[in-house]
């Protein structure tokens, strides 16, 4: 089986660079990682992420983000776009000045790249998001850390609800992350399985959109420093989530990335 991590952020200066990742994939029998530019920072210069594209050549694909206040912010994916990027990275709320305030997401759809969206749960719910899923039909957009499902962990989960409700439009894919980023930890801790509380968020994914529109993603390196760790957000869902069949755990840990994603391979 093909696995194949959706949500990686790298950089020589922030977090860690790409060979600690690469320790971890090759540790963990991960193939090829979506190296996601950090949002929050506003980092621009996507210039590391296609540089690791290039140095390991078929193990790395690369979400941007651009500066998308700037009147060229279109002309600026698309020269990232010519340098190898696949993606763009743009929260749920995000629009562009001037006339159109969907420019940068109708430039994407142009250039025949992915969005890998940010937000919470309120905000993938809310119907701004499902008029931007609608007017662009031929964009493939990504939710990203289960659409916020994290913030609603109680049943019957309304909220939750309402995002899983996307998967109604075809053009719609969501990231299925680590359990503790959906779970409450023993305290004091239990080994081996270290949750009190699992809610079914992920079956439920698995019923709206079927395993080939999910996708998993560790959210490295965070999931190191703040929950259970690279290995256990790979193993744990491996081992604990309720799949229908082998196939679709091969696509949720794979397959479906590699229909949107080329990794470096024509």
């Amino acid at each position: 089986m093909v696995v194949v991590d959706t949500h990686c952020h790298v950089s020589s200066y922030w977090y860690e660079p790409v060979e600690t990742l690469l320790y971890q994939m090759a540790t963990n029998g991960v193939d090829k990682a979506l190296l996601v530019q950090m949002g929050q920072v506003r980092i621009y210069d996507n210039s590391y992420l296609i540089e690791c594209m290039r140095r390991f050549p078929g193990r790395f694909s690369a979400v941007a983000v651009v500066d998308t206040n700037r009147p060229d912010a279109p002309e600026r994916l698309e020269e990232w776009v010519k340098q190898g990027i696949e993606g763009i990275r743009l929260r749920s709320t995000l629009r562009s000045p001037g006339s159109d305030p969907l420019a940068i997401w109708r430039k994407a759809a142009e250039l025949g790249i992915a969005v890998s969206s940010q937000g919470t749960v309120d905000e993938f719910a809310s119907p701004e998001f499902e008029e931007v899923i609608k007017e662009l039909p031929n964009l493939n957009i990504i939710i990203e850390h289960l659409g916020g499902g994290g913030q609603d962990t109680k049943p019957p989960h309304n909220r939750y609800r309402k995002v899983l409700a996307l998967a109604k439009y075809p053009n719609t894919y969501m990231k299925v992350p680590g359990l503790g980023e959906i779970s409450e930890r023993f305290v004091p801790f239990r080994p081996p399985f270290p949750f009190e509380n699992v809610p079914p968020l992920i079956e439920m994914a698995i019923d709206a959109f079927g395993a080939r529109r999910l996708m998993w993603g560790s959210d490295f390196p965070p999931v190191a420093g703040r929950r259970e760790g690279y290995r256990n957000a790979l193993r744990l869902p491996m081992e604990h989530v309720k799949f229908k069949s082998q196939e679709d755990k091969e696509w949720v840990f794979g397959k479906t990335a590699t229909t949107l994603f080329q990794f470096g391979e024509e």
